[in-house]
């Protein structure tokens, strides 16, 4: 199998099957605890870096690790404490900060087409091998490769022209255009070591779990289902110093054992995240720190528009209007939710309310239905099973109910679900997760994430040779190439308002993502507004 092949088939196995719900667990199966071995992180020690922690992380750890594919919420976490981009975000400011590279682009730089790097001196991979140039074209080479496809290329594809090696520990990235924004998104471009991974089938070893890079911790071991282990690096000499000598991350999808994990006197975890709504006050009376990240992790759905009536823009707005959204939030999330008034969530920088909102209006969902010429519809909901979905989808179906459209559940794991979209089956609608903040807040990036002309998502949705989807793409193209930050954001939320009208693949919630850590133990932490956990600023207390 040529290298192009086993990208394709990473790509859709991983991207699409497993990363395409972009941070919904990758393999819904419980699993509360590994082996014995799996659950010792070893050395229990003291402050400056010779603690160990366990982490309880509520996606799976099976998804692919390979940093220039992935979208598996436990993978990107991890990936982000093994590697480093030449520049990374801060996990809650989403700050840029210089990382491999010793400074980012200056403000006279962020204006031109050439972005210098000086590679961090000492810089060093896992193995003990330096950090060089090559490692960095390597990298951006296959990102930028035609003919291997991958979920990093499409945010770097559109202004990105190429990077050249100027010596061993520099490089310049030669732009399209200039695009300011694409610093923050550097970090989506973790360095990986060419002399591991330009081996024959090495990429297939990443996909499955190996990771080695130069970041802070490096991999120890990897049990899919079960368990990550990772170490300090002695070695490394980076901007964000390892504060635990060892970790465990324990992956467990089934929540009532990922809070008995953090819980009570026998505690084995000392931070989790993807908390349930229902536990927050038991944990907090148990003395935890419960807080809650407000982003855009959201359940959207997603219409087949080859699939009659769902190609009439009035069907698919007719059934966003049924829903009764309050009711959802109040039952099924607990009050930690809002309604979506655009793609985006209220608190992004780009944010504006949409010109179409969908508020909860049954007579206004009847009535669109009967212009459509629609009656004695009958739909079959595909969902993944994620707890919080799975909490919501009662509401749904009882609003569509009301509204005369019998309404029958078909709740699937995450994986037997988007491998039916891979395989292009036929299927009426999709209830699912999303959350594109765990690339970034750019909302250029989170919308050709979801939207464009060879975009996954819009194969799923049949819809991308549709003529409105045409003039869509290329109002997003023509935001991309804008130099003026406010003009950008203006022909942003331009094109946000036909994303609204349309409804193809859109949010109907926007929920918070809950974390849960003992402060006796460890402090630095913040909740993320996105799956996973980062504890590269937190220590032992």
């Amino acid at each position: 199998m040529s290298d192009h092949d086993t990208g394709r088939r990473s790509f859709l196995r991983y991207t699409g099957a497993l990363g395409a719900a972009a941070a919904i667990s990758t393999s819904l199966s419980a699993c509360s605890s590994g082996p014995k071995s799996t659950n010792d992180t070893g050395d229990d020690g003291g402050k400056g870096g010779s603690a160990s922690l366990t982490a309880v992380i509520g996606y799976g750890n099976d998804g692919s690790w390979d940093p220039t594919q992935t979208a598996s919420a436990f993978a990107m976490a991890g990936n982000h404490h093994i590697y480093e981009g030449l520049v990374d975000t801060d996990p809650i400011t989403r700050a840029p900060y210089p990382a491999l590279a010793t400074a980012a682009p200056d403000a006279a730089q962020l204006k031109s087409t050439s972005w210098k790097f000086t590679l961090r001196s000492g810089a060093k991979w896992h193995d003990g091998k330096p950090v060089t140039a090559d490692d960095v074209v390597f990298v951006f080479d296959r990102i930028l490769d035609p003919k291997t496809p991958s979920l990093a290329k499409g945010f770097f594809e559109s202004w990105l022209k190429e990077v050249r090696k100027v010596d061993d520990s520099s490089v310049e990235l030669v732009l399209k255009f200039p695009f300011p924004d694409g610093v923050a998104r550097l970090t989506l471009a973790k360095i990986m070591p060419k002399h591991v991974f330009s081996k024959p089938g090495a990429w297939d070893e990443a996909m499955k779990g190996k990771a080695v890079g130069s970041g802070p911790y490096k991999q120890t071991s990897h049990q899919p289902k079960t368990n990550t282990t990772f170490e300090a690096f002695d070695d490394y000499n980076g901007p964000r110093k390892p504060a635990f000598r060892k970790m465990n991350w324990l992956t467990i999808v089934d929540a009532a054992p990922r809070v008995a994990k953090i819980s009570g006197g026998s505690a084995d975890a000392q931070i989790a995240d993807n908390i349930p709504y229902a536990n927050i006050q038991t944990l907090e009376k148990g003395g935890l720190t419960v807080e809650g990240g407000a982003g855009m992790n959201n359940l959207f759905l997603m219409f087949n528009t080859a699939h009659k009536p769902f190609d009439d823009v009035r069907v698919r707005q007719a059934l966003h209007h049924a829903i009764d959204k309050k009711k959802m939030i109040d039952v099924a999330l607990k009050g930690h939710g809002k309604a979506a008034s655009s793609f985006l969530n209220e608190d992004n920088p780009t944010h504006r309310a949409a010109k179409t909102v969908y508020d909860y209006d049954p007579a206004k969902a009847k009535k669109l239905l009967k212009e459509a010429g629609v009656s004695g519809l009958s739909i079959s909901l595909m969902a993944v099973n994620v707890s919080w979905i799975a909490d919501c989808l009662p509401t749904i179906k009882a609003s569509w109910d009301a509204i005369g459209v019998k309404t029958t559940l078909d709740v699937q794991e995450t994986t037997a679900v988007f491998t039916k979209m891979d395989q292009k089956k036929d299927y009426q609608v999709v209830a699912a997760a999303s959350n594109p903040n765990q690339f970034g807040l750019d909302a250029d990036l989170i919308m050709h994430y979801n939207y464009g002309p060879t975009n996954l998502w819009m194969g799923y949705a049949r819809w991308a040779d549709n003529s409105t989807a045409k003039q869509l793409f290329k109002q997003m193209d023509q935001a991309t190439r804008e130099p003026d930050a406010a003009r950008k954001k203006t022909m942003i939320q331009d094109y946000l308002d036909l994303v609204a009208e349309q409804a193809v693949i859109y949010p109907v919630v926007h929920n918070e993502l809950m974390t849960a850590w003992d402060p006796k133990k460890i402090t630095g932490i913040q909740a993320q507004p996105y799956p996973g956990i980062n504890v590269l600023k937190a220590e032992p207390a």
